[in-house]
Order: structure tokens, then sequence, then C-alpha cells
């Protein structure tokens, strides 16, 4: 579970770097990139010395975050490797060096060992202890923790975008419904108009002619007005309409809620202009579908 109640994107970078005069025999800095994903997935790039520490720093990254593919990068410089428990292989160090010297003989150079570069050879370091260290892990924890509040507020920058676009959307497909209601019984009357008017040609072209039933023809009219009535897909339609600013307006972790949300609202405007068959009503049909589909498209960014 997320520490923040507003909304935010899944897409996000932040960065923490320790100022110079820490008092600490190391310096840290932290970058964290993220962009969405269905699930947590968190990729981690530790130096060796500290891979241990990996479980305690989910933990950390668990109170910011719920889901979105996260990664997560570390450098530490380290002026005193005792501090972190790291203890010198000197016999891998020293045969890794005569190998070198050996090599540099044989092509005729000079070799003048670098023993500062030995701080970035894994197989040259014992560094069990490293995970034990309560000093290094509180500071570890705080620098994430400062990277991931700079990383939490551009989501919740591009998140107030994100839901001001959606808002937007959402308002022009309610205008749009509007003008949906107010058509739909025009339609209707048209279509029964038309339909008093054919039988009444083909009566009158028959021989002998016809007469037009009256009570069948007022049938015959109240069951296409039935087929053609929109009325409970405009309802429908509008209580996802406020479903969904409500979810905007709560914040949260509510993306998968506005997704499903706008997939139903969807279904009801697909249904609706099947059962139209008028090419005014298809038009709005069509300008809603498309305004609903790019607000499922930015809704697969937030969280």
């Amino acid at each position: 579970m997320a520490t923040n109640t507003g909304l935010h994107s899944m897409t996000g970078y932040g960065r923490h770097q320790d100022c110079a005069d820490t008092g600490r025999p190391f310096r840290q800095e932290w970058e964290v990139r993220s962009v969405n994903s269905r699930h947590l997935d968190c990729k981690w790039r530790l130096p060796h010395m500290v891979r241990a520490l990996e479980p305690a720093l989910e933990k950390v990254l668990r109170r910011f975050a719920s889901r979105g593919r996260i990664e997560l990068n570390l450098h530490l410089s380290v002026e005193d490797p005792a501090f972190l428990g790291m203890r010198l292989n000197r016999p891998v160090a020293l045969a890794m060096l005569e190998e070198i010297a050996t090599l540099a003989r044989s092509q005729g150079h000079a070799f003048t060992p670098d023993y500062s570069r030995l701080l970035h050879l894994p197989a040259c370091w014992d560094e069990d202890r490293a995970a034990g260290n309560p000093v290094l892990l509180h500071a570890l924890e705080e620098g994430l923790a400062a990277a991931l509040t700079a990383w939490n507020e551009s989501r919740r920058q591009e998140g107030a975008v994100l839901a001001a676009d959606i808002s937007r959307r959402v308002a022009l497909v309610r205008q749009v419904s509007s003008e949906l209601a107010e058509l739909t019984p025009q339609v209707v009357a048209q279509k029964q108009q038309a339909l008093s008017d054919r039988l009444s040609q083909c009566l009158a072209q028959c021989t002998p002619p016809g007469v037009l039933d009256e009570a069948r023809l007022a049938q015959e009219a109240a069951m296409l007005a039935d087929r053609l009535d929109v009325s409970e897909e405009l309802t429908r339609l509008g209580a996802h309409l406020d479903l969904l600013e409500q979810l905007l307006a709560q914040g949260g972790e509510i993306g998968k809620k506005l997704d499903f949300t706008l997939q139903e609202a969807f279904r009801e405007i697909n249904t609706l202009g099947n059962k139209s068959q008028h090419a005014a009503v298809s038009r709005l049909a069509v300008t809603v579908k498309a305004e609903l589909e790019k607000c499922r498209e930015q809704v697969q960014n937030i969280e």
C-alpha cells in the first residue's frame, strides 16, 4: 500500500545524492525510474557488497509503490572497506596480480598495480558482514526514501496532468450524451413516421387498395420504438461517468477501477450505436467511443 493518497502516474524519475559532509566513510547516489505495468516489477542494480540488503530496501520501496516497472540504481563510493565488513581475500587478490604481472612481463611492459581497482573486483572480497551493519542499512534506507520521495512527486505531477485530461474528456462525453438524449426521441418519431408512410404506400399500391389497421400500426410503431429505445444505455452510461468523476476526485490507487469503469461505459455506447440505426446518432456514438478510448490509454499509466 502506497503512503500517498493522490492520483499518481506510474511513470516517474527521482534522484538522491549524499552531500559532501555526511561524516560517513561512504557516499551514496540513488536513481529511480519507472514505467507502467500491471503489477509491481522491481529491478535492482546494487553494488555487490550490499546486495544482501535488497530485501530490507524493498520494504522501503513498497511503502511508496504498488504497481509499475521500477528500476532502482545505487552508486556507492566507499572510502573505508572495513566499515562495510569487507575483508580482502588475499590469496585471490595476489593470484590475480601475479597473473597480470606475468602477462605484462611476457609482453615487455612494466606493471605498476593500482590497488584501488581491487575495490571493483567482487571476487577479491568477502563481504558477508555487510548485511549486518546497522549504520549502513539505515543510511541506505534514508537515501532510498529520499529518492522515492522525489520520484513520487514527479509521478504526482504527471498524475495531475492525466487526471485533468481524463476529466476534460469525461465532461465532453457527458455533453455528447446529453445531445444523444435529446436526439433519440426525434429519431424514434422519424422512424415511426417512415414506417407509417411505407405501410400507406404499400396498401395504396394493392389491388384492390388495402385498409390500414390503425391498431396494428400503433402496435408496430410501439415495437419499433422499443427496439430503438436507448434510454437505459444512456442512464447506465451516465452512472459510469458519475463513477469516473468520483474516482478522480477520490484519488489513491484507482487505475484498475478506472479501467474497468471505462470498459463498462464503452460497452453501453457500443450497444447504443448498434441499436440506433441513425446516421446522426452513429456519429455522436463514434465521438464518445473515441474519447473513452483516449481515456483508457491514459488510465493505463495510472497507479
